[in-house]
């Protein structure tokens, strides 16, 4: 192989840490940025929905949206994005990732607009129209995911490649936490401007007007990461592996990483042709020979990441109602529609900032040391163990006095997923495949997530909706349902455990190595090598 090797692929493995890694890193990164506070912060958005839109006068509770409407606003976007990784996954292997990297970020900052300008005579007509814009807000995002991570993991070295795959995801921590950052803000300035009584005290006065610009302005503000970042898109070269193993032009594949690596990179159209022939001659997509090469490790990165969806989005986007259920949050009669929003998001912050954030961070440190394989299973097995320890004694974590045990213990699941499986998925399968359809299957592998995602949307809702009617000596509820919730979640941990051994480990390999191209054109070159000799 080492004769096969193209010089510009061989630089690019063993190119020194560069400027032009950190600002791949940013550029990609602030589109995941993006993505996260666009998805995450509709948890937030349905409190205030629910109180705008749903408040009676009279009524005994703060307006909340009906079960159906909730799992729409919250579900819509994954479904938008299963079809964006989809979508964007199999175009960035057919038309370049360059070209359509722009495109998602443009259909994000459309439909953000769109979605905080969302319109409508009803609440049904204003919620129909928000989840519209929803879906394809989502369908931008979900072509990030394959865009990002394989442009991140064709432009990196080996040494270092898990790292700055790792450091474009982590831009989802910081993205968490801005949007709940933002929120604390929004609500405060509101409350400070605009006060308003309890809402036990004047149920209908305690919805400022004002309540109605929250939402949508932080809706709308998730367009401007992604507006800003476009440009320096569309300024990024194509990478090497797509140019030369899959558009066969090696000056072009020379050229542009000469520029990029401030190196002297020769031009092998020949060996460029050859390579191109063989990859072509040797399988396609799905095919049988595909299916025994890589059967097993779509099927690892599909389950696992799927897996790992339903219990990190259920977590994520259903936090105050855990958070309610435990007491942390106080009770919604007891604050005014802003009091309420600033309580989730100063509960969802400090989460992020403890243990979201640092998950990530501790990732991108250890990857290349540790391997992607120990990182995943660990993971995972920390998140099973933390879960049962909150799900058996659930009644304990109920009481006043124990809830800062159960926060604690609850962020530890989050320092996890994301020191674990969370990265890991999104990582994987932006190195084990051919650069041919390399975008298309993490693609595929992403969008198994989402289903997840999906699924956990919906089924928690239904679960946790399942409340037991009594009431904790301090009045919380006993939450049978919110305990059915937490041991489900554990007994996906504990499958995802078991699928990660689908997965090989891609630790310190080149790309073509680790997808196995490597080892095609060895088996060829020693099939025509052995044909020479009969002749």
């Amino acid at each position: 192989m080492a004769g096969e090797q193209l010089q510009v692929l061989n630089a690019l493995d063993v190119a020194k840490t560069q400027w032009y890694h950190f600002t791949a890193i940013v550029v990609a990164g602030m589109g995941f940025f993006t993505d996260a506070y666009d998805l995450f912060c509709i948890s937030l958005v349905t409190k205030l929905l629910g109180r705008i839109y749903y408040t009676i006068d009279g009524a005994e509770k703060p307006g909340s949206l009906p079960p159906g409407a909730s799992a729409a606003v919250n579900g819509v976007a994954f479904c938008g994005t299963l079809t964006g990784q989809l979508f964007f996954g199999w175009l960035g292997d057919k038309l370049g990732r360059k070209k359509v990297y722009g495109m998602t970020l443009v259909l994000m900052v459309l439909s953000s607009i769109g979605s905080g300008l969302s319109f409508g005579h009803t609440p049904s007509s204003v919620l129909t129209t928000l989840c519209f814009f929803r879906f394809w807000l989502g369908f931008g995002i979900g072509g990030d995911y394959p865009l990002s991570a394989t442009i991140m993991s064709e432009y990196a070295n080996k040494k270092t490649r898990g790292a700055f795959i790792a450091a474009v995801f982590a831009m989802q921590g910081i993205g968490i936490l801005a949007g709940g950052v933002f929120a604390i803000i929004v609500s405060a300035a509101f409350q400070a401007r605009f006060p308003a009584p309890a809402y036990e005290v004047d149920p209908i006065a305690s919805l400022i007007p004002q309540a109605d610009y929250t939402w949508r302005i932080i809706l709308i503000v998730g367009a401007f990461p992604a507006a800003l970042t476009y440009y320096w898109r569309t300024k990024m070269p194509e990478t090497a592996r797509y140019t030369a193993l899959v558009a066969k032009n090696a000056k072009q594949a020379a050229s542009d990483m000469s520029k990029v690596l401030q190196v002297e990179v020769e031009a092998e159209q020949e060996k460029v042709d050859r390579l191109a022939a063989k990859a072509e001659s040797s399988y396609g997509l799905f095919s049988s020979m595909f299916f025994k090469r890589h059967g097993l490790h779509l099927l690892g990165t599909c389950s696992t990441w799927f897996l790992l969806d339903i219990a990190f989005y259920s977590q994520n986007l259903f936090q105050k109602d855990i958070f309610s259920a435990i007491g942390w949050i106080p009770n919604a009669k007891t604050m005014s529609a802003m009091q309420e929003v600033y309580m989730i998001a100063r509960a969802q912050t400090l989460i992020a900032l403890c243990s979201t954030v640092p998950g990530y961070w501790f990732t991108v440190a250890f990857i290349d040391r540790i391997g992607r394989f120990v990182i995943q299973l660990m993971g995972f097995f920390f998140m099973t163990v933390f879960m049962f320890a909150l799900a058996i004694p659930y009644d304990h974590w109920t009481r006043k006095e124990n809830r800062i045990g159960f926060v604690i213990m609850y962020s530890l699941t989050f320092f996890f997923a994301n020191f674990g499986p969370n990265a890991t998925t999104f990582i994987v399968p932006a190195e084990i495949f051919p650069a041919r359809f390399r975008s298309t299957c993490h693609g595929i592998s992403a969008a198994s997530g989402k289903l997840g995602a999906i699924v956990g949307a919906f089924g928690f809702l239904y679960l946790s909706q399942n409340q037991d009617k009594s009431k904790t000596e301090h009045g919380y509820p006993a939450g049978i349902g919110m305990k059915n919730s937490l041991i489900a979640l554990s007994v996906i941990n504990v499958l995802g455990l078991f699928f990660t051994f689908l997965v090989p480990e891609s630790k310190g390999k080149s790309l073509e190595e680790v997808s196995g191209e490597q080892e095609d054109i060895e088996e060829q070159n020693s099939t025509q090598n052995n044909g020479t000799l009969h002749v």
